[in-house]
């Protein structure tokens, strides 16, 4: 780890550029990548372009970042803290880790230290949720092992694949972070 606040031990923090279009084009029309994330529908080079160049610049109430390599600069994945409210000192996460030779090698795991890190040092957040599917093993197994806690489930709130699937609602306090 080191004392960069974008930086954990293997991955690196950054705003979004135009040139990470291609990346996410293809990571959010990957099925086995979305399967666990929001998106349902397929994205358009033009349309993602559109969103980037719209989401340019991060800010406090949306700060969507790109997860790179630490290693190589290599795209990786997205990360954001969204509907930040400085009232509650909380914020929504987000994360994707699109590069799939790089899941189930830490790297979801030092992302997500990284992130809430920042969170609670630099945007002095309190609290930070966020959604997971239930057949989102793997993310729910991270989220407990950095201390996320579950608050409670939605019950059947998403239908994919021919079924509904309940979303487990979790977060993490300030001081809690492992």
């Amino acid at each position: 780890m080191t004392d960069h606040p974008f930086e954990g031990a293997l991955i690196r923090l950054r705003a979004r550029e135009i040139t990470d279009e291609p990346f996410i084009y293809r990571w959010l029309n990957d099925p086995e990548v979305t399967r666990h994330i929001l998106v349902r529908y397929p994205v358009s080079h033009g349309g993602e372009e559109a969103y980037l160049r719209a989401n340019s610049t991060p800010g406090y109430e949306n700060l969507g970042l790109t997860i790179e390599d630490r290693a190589d600069g290599h795209p990786i994945g997205t990360a954001a803290l969204r509907r930040a409210s400085p009232e509650n000192r909380s914020a929504g996460l987000a994360i994707t880790i699109g590069e799939k030779s790089y899941w189930d090698g830490g790297y979801g795991t030092d992302t997500m230290r990284t992130l809430c890190r920042f969170g609670f040092e630099t945007m002095n957040l309190h609290r930070i949720e966020l959604d997971v599917f239930v057949t989102n093993a793997r993310a729910i197994h991270v989220y407990e092992k950095i201390g996320f806690q579950r608050e409670g489930l939605r019950r059947e709130a998403d239908f994919r694949f021919g079924a509904y699937r309940d979303i487990v609602m979790m977060s993490l306090l300030e001081g809690e972070l492992r």
